[in-house]
């Protein structure tokens, strides 16, 4: 075991997201210096159903956390905190005693109460919620997954009410199972996400959980977003750590993306896409369907987020390596679609899970639209990475709305912030300049930041700004006119998928 250095010089940052269970080691200049990651299976028992096994989950966070430390000859000792960023919404339901789960998580992605929800504004309690918690009601957000833990997993309810059972995201699960389950918290960020949280009062709302019968007892407690939250147990890393940081998943890019300062914004190019505008210490009401949510709580101090989810961003390019066979690998996307000018008027409505912002509309379903017999697999593959494109400029353009400002410049992260196809046709649709840093770790960057402030790594946010630069900056070319066109084709091909799944 290697031995460990007088001063701490390393942050662990773990990145729990939704296809893999990643560790990072962050120097004090920011920059990479171990990664490990380790897939885990997907479950589908239904059309529209996404869960995740949380024992796996555990599994292969722990595994690759110890691997980063092991194959780059760190010692637990030399960490000066470790950092949690997760995969936000993926609801865990578990056993205080025994800590092992009652059902497997329910998945963001997932729709099973997307009946529920609308139920839910039937009886016009809609206007309720985004009042609260800034949210729209939908079966994205965590409060109805665990309402349906409670009603469908046999005798959960009770032993919640007797305070028997635990509820959390996976920044939640995470910090149980590395305490040892000494705490059950989360953070703002995390909470913000469940359809259950007063965003302006920083509190679990008891109104929205009896509308939606959850027991208080069953929820945690919620703690600031950077701060010592616990120890984590000496037998998991080598060493007692401190448990310093959390943040969701596109928080927390946010965060390390040092869009820290009003009107800032990044996008994230994930498995989804998900589009952050920094509105500072106001939670601002969108007009346009945008969620209102939190960013972060550092010092007591809240900073909100305006937020556009797009359910299908990269994982439209997996569709088409693993559901289609169009391609053998991720990464032969970009040669394929640049092979041709254009998409040929084609268009793909990447809807496989539904509609996120502004359409909110969990009843559409994908289409693939303006085939002729000249269309190619080079026509699809780039009507594919234009529909990321498409979306995440819808969101744009409703949230420059509703802040009532032009955006400056789009800082960008993410899998296929790596394509630069991708991010020219994404400058030109938006018409502002989109950037790439250098450092594009930034989800797990945020984390690690978020740890460093709480045990005095790094000092405040001026010097975590100060470490962020630029890699390419794409300019936008386009014609106003060309873009107003090819964004009223889109629109076109929107509307065709949309309420597909209701139809007769």
């Amino acid at each position: 075991m290697p031995q460990a250095s007088a001063s701490p010089q390393l942050i662990l940052a773990l990145d729990q997201g939704t296809t893999s269970s990643r560790a990072i080691l962050f120097a004090r200049d920011g920059t990479v210096r171990g990664v490990a990651q380790q897939e885990y299976a997907q479950h589908y028992p239904q059309p529209g159903w996404v869960e995740h096994d949380a024992n796996d989950i555990w599994r292969t966070q722990l595994a690759v956390a110890r691997r980063v430390l092991r194959e780059h000859g760190v010692a637990a000792g030399q960490l000066a905190a470790v950092g949690i960023t997760n995969q936000r919404e993926t609801s865990v339901l578990w056993d205080r005693a025994s800590g092992e789960p009652l059902h497997r998580a329910i998945v963001w992605q997932d729709r099973r109460t997307a009946r529920s929800c609308d139920a839910l504004r039937a009886a016009g309690h809609g206007e309720l919620f985004r009042q609260r918690t800034g949210l729209v009601v939908d079966a994205y957000f965590s409060g109805t997954k665990l309402k349906w833990l409670l009603d469908n997993v046999a005798g959960a309810r009770a032993r919640a009410e007797r305070g028997e059972l635990a509820f959390g995201t996976i920044d939640c699960w995470l910090a149980w199972k590395l305490s040892a389950g000494r705490v059950h918290v989360t953070d703002p960020s995390n909470a913000a996400r469940t359809m259950l949280f007063d965003i302006r009062r920083c509190c679990w709302d008891e109104e929205l959980l009896a509308l939606l019968d959850i027991p208080p007892a069953v929820l945690p407690q919620v703690v600031d977003s950077s701060g010592v939250i616990a120890t984590i147990a000496s037998d998991l890393l080598g060493a007692a750590v401190p448990l310093a940081g959390i943040a969701g998943d596109q928080q927390a890019a946010t965060f390390g993306q040092a869009c820290l300062a009003h009107g800032m914004a990044k996008n994230t190019y994930g498995t989804g896409c998900f589009l952050l505008l920094n509105t500072g210490n106001e939670a601002m009401d969108s007009q346009h369907r945008m969620l209102t949510t939190i960013g972060w709580r550092l010092r007591e101090r809240t900073t909100y987020l305006l937020e556009g989810s797009v359910f299908m961003g990269g994982a439209v390019v997996q569709w088409l390596r693993d559901g289609l066979g169009m391609i053998s690998s991720s990464g032969e996307i970009e040669t394929l679609a640049s092979s041709v000018p254009d998409s040929g008027g084609v268009y793909l409505v990447p809807a496989h899970t539904g509609l996120g912002a502004p359409y909110w509309d969990p009843y559409a379903r994908g289409a693939l639209l303006g085939m002729t017999r000249g269309t190619s697999r080079a026509h699809v593959a780039r009507a594919a990475l234009e529909a990321i494109a498409f979306q995440s400029a819808e969101v744009l353009s409703a949230m420059q709305f509703d802040c009532g400002q032009p955006l400056r410049e789009l800082r960008v992260d993410g899998g296929a912030a790596a394509n630069n196809l991708l991010l020219q046709f994404q400058a030109d649709l938006l018409g502002v300049p989109v950037v790439r840093p250098r450092i594009t770790e930034t989800t797990a960057l945020g984390a690690a930041y978020l740890a460093g402030l709480a045990v005095g790594f790094w000092h405040d946010e001026a010097e975590l700004a100060a470490l962020w630069h630029a890699e390419r900056r794409f300019e936008p070319t386009m014609s106003a006119d060309q873009r107003a066109a090819l964004l009223a084709g889109w629109r076109r091909a929107v509307e065709r998928s949309r309420d597909w799944a209701t139809a007769d």
